[in-house]
């Protein structure tokens, strides 16, 4: 251990590092690196937790995990193996969620850090807020691929992470630096319900509609992401969608028992017929096809689906060489996406009864799975699913390894860059502990040949933080005509704000509370519609969260026609949503002057006899205004400006003239006219121009 060598570390350095407490949140690839670092520096009280089991795909990278742990906890193995480097150290582990409210405040201010090791910005989020509201520094980091980064947040929290080859380590601290949600992140993209319904176009579309499918038939079913085609299309105007919406209610009295389309849950439907994957394939991908075909609006410009039967399946046209690739990256035809489908289906359906049985529930649907990239039923269930409704529609196919980067937004994995930004979260947090907060560095890795890690300033706290700032607020842009409380609640303050037990009370002086996180209190809102509960343009929503002691104020636009794709749009807080509205204005003004002067110029020109036809438009780029002028005027500033540019020319070349014509009798012995110059002289001249220009 580092604290035992003597002369290694000084004494004030090594007594915190064996008195303080330390919090590891993740085990996986930095998180194994970065326990093995704490323990061989010394550190003797430590926790860890972690929600992950460990899958094969683990091993090449998180080292204290060997293939006899393969289905066991990362944090309880991890555990394991870093006490052999250090018996003497004291680690709990716990296989949990830290976003339970069983790890509030008082949990987090037993730590004098906190590192972060973790995969995913909801777990992120939840930290950072955590941390900040227990005044604990946070270390965050992040890698991807072979770069890296390492920053510091405030129980003091110790950010990082991976992602390929990038890198970062970086100190979260209160009231001192950037929090976590101080630099606005890329938000995940979400596609409009009706293309993942009715219209894909691309791989990804096909994917999302795989996994919306597994958790309607295995796991927590979510209304929004009902796989059935869509009636409700905006593109249905007109007969097409009439008559597609009144068939879809004649089926709703339908009694068929094999592949019907009955608007019933996909989970009751498939559970009446057992699973069956033959039946769940006709419905799926012969009869839902079919009815989307009867759509004649969506196929006016798009190619037309072409629905596939269980027997008689197309094989792969063109089988390519494949020997050489590993097996999750070998293409497969349609045939063995059926065969795949029918085992995943088999399964997963044997796990949900088997689940069943332990709990003595009698319904299935109380039971469900949760989807995970590692999982192989899950994965060969969305892989087969997905390539076949991408055959469907004309979409390529992907391989199951292409599939699981997209399905998991997987980022590549390198041990390397896990072991480096594990090492400089070890450095930081001893800063951090020696009350060092000034040495404190932002941490970037990255391929550069001079400098492979790069350490920059702490940036201080962003004045319009919705987090961190002294009184946190946004503003959402929705329609409230639609929008129900529901959303509001699911995809809005726990999706997009990251929020884990929200309160929400209307700003009008009366207290009137539309959403509670005690259980069963509201619940006979979330189906109403925003302006049913009086919530309109211009209200404003006191949103509390008392697991992460978090009070955000949410200012409501209505906005009738969202941006495309899109059922509300985050635009941030009062004073930035001020400044782009004025900006706005100006914008609005700008373009009105100037059409009014270009009006007010062609009326002049106009009374002054001329025609439409003589007068031309120019637009200048630099202002965008608008002027005209008198044709006749222009020809005659073009011939003028010509005239002057030969003029120019002219003089230019009679200064050259003079500069050259001593050089030119030297090269021809004085005599300019000489008769033995020709052709050789015509050389010479150029030889001497050369090296005029050259000085």
């Amino acid at each position: 251990m580092a604290t035992h060598i003597l002369g290694l570390l000084e004494d004030k350095l090594k007594a915190e590092i064996t008195t303080s407490k330390v919090l590891v949140v993740g085990a996986g690839g930095i998180g194994c690196e970065l326990l093995k670092n704490l323990v061989l520096a010394g550190f003797e009280d430590i926790e860890v937790i972690d929600l992950d089991t460990i899958d094969v795909s683990n091993l090449n990278r998180q080292f204290l995990f060997q293939k006899k742990h393969v289905g066991k906890s990362k944090a309880e193995v991890a555990r394991e193996s870093a006490l052999r480097f250090n018996p003497r150290a004291t680690i709990i582990a716990h296989h949990d969620s830290i976003i339970k409210p069983t790890y509030g405040m008082s949990y987090y201010q037993k730590f004098a850090v906190v590192m972060n090791a973790l995969d995913n910005r909801t777990a992120r989020n939840h930290v950072n807020r955590m941390c900040l509201a227990a005044d604990i520094p946070l270390v965050e980091s992040g890698t991807a691929g072979y770069l890296g980064q390492v920053t510091v947040a405030d129980i003091p929290l110790v950010e990082s992470g991976t992602a390929g080859y990038l890198g970062q380590v970086t100190v979260i601290k209160k009231g001192v630096t950037e929090c976590y949600e101080c630099q606005p992140k890329p938000t995940q993209k979400t596609y409009p319900g009706c293309t993942i319904r009715n219209t894909p176009s691309e791989p990804i579309h096909c994917i999302v509609w795989a996994k919306h499918l597994f958790n309607q038939l295995f796991g927590e079913a979510d209304p929004d992401e009902d796989v059935s085609p869509d009636a409700a299309d905006p593109e249905l105007v007109g007969e097409a969608g009439k008559a597609a919406l009144e068939d879809d209610n004649n089926k709703k009295d339908d009694t068929q028992t094999d592949g019907n389309i009955t608007r019933v849950s996909t989970r009751a439907w498939a559970k009446s017929h057992q699973y069956q994957a033959k039946k769940l394939f006709t419905k799926l991908f012969t009869d839902d096809i079919h009815y989307l075909l009867t759509m004649d609006k969506l196929w006016e410009k798009r190619r037309k689906p072409t629905p596939l039967k269980w027997d008689s399946l197309p094989s792969m046209d063109d089988k390519k060489d494949d020997s050489g690739l590993i097996q999750d990256q070998r293409p497969w035809s349609v045939e063995r996406c059926r065969e795949v489908f029918q085992t995943s289906v088999n399964n997963l359906y044997n796990r949900v009864k088997n689940e069943e049985k332990k709990k003595k529930k009698d319904d299935l649907e109380d039971v469900s799975l949760t989807w995970d990239k590692d999982d192989s039923d899950g994965m060969d269930f969305v892989t087969s699913c997905a390539n076949i409704r991408a055959h469907i529609f004309n979409i390529p196919q992907k391989t199951r390894f292409d599939v699981k980067s997209m399905a998991g937004a997987i980022i590549p994995a390198i041990a390397t860059t896990n072991a480096i930004i594990a090492g400089v979260i070890v450095l930081e947090a001893m800063k951090l502990l020696t009350g060092r907060m000034d040495d404190c560095r932002t941490t970037y890795l990255s391929r550069g040949r001079k400098r492979v890690l790069v350490g920059c300033s702490l940036d201080p706290p962003r004045p319009g933080c919705t987090v961190c700032a002294p009184r946190p607020e946004l503003s959402v842009k929705l329609d409230t005509r639609h929008t129900t409380i529901r959303t509001l609640d699911q995809k809005i303050l726990r999706g997009a704000i990251n929020m884990a037990a929200p309160d929400v009370e209307i700003m009008d002086g009366k207290g009137t509370i539309v959403i509670s996180s005690e259980e069963g209190e509201t619940e006979h809102n979330l189906g109403k519609t925003l302006q049913e509960l009086g919530i309109v343009d211009g209200t404003r929503l006191n949103c509390d969260d008392f697991l992460q002691s978090y009070t955000l104020v949410v200012n409501i636009i209505h906005c009738e026609k969202p941006d495309e794709g899109t059922e509300f749009t985050i635009v941030g807080n009062s004073e930035e949503l001020k400044k782009a509205q004025e900006e706005e204005a100006a914008q609005t003004r700008k373009k009105v002057e100037n059409a009014a002067k270009v009006e007010n110029k062609t009326a002049t020109t106009a009374f002054g006899g001329e025609t439409s036809d003589e007068a031309m438009v120019t637009e200048v780029e630099d202002d965008d205004l608008v002027c005209l002028e008198d044709e006749e005027e222009l020809e005659d500033e073009l011939e003028d400006e010509e005239l002057e540019e030969e003029s120019r020319k002219r003089r230019s070349d009679d200064i050259i003239d003079e500069e050259i014509q001593p050089l030119k009798k030297l090269k021809s012995g004085g005599s300019s006219g000489s008769s033995g110059s020709g052709s050789g002289g015509s050389s010479g001249d150029s030889d001497v121009i050369e090296e005029v220009m050259l000085d």
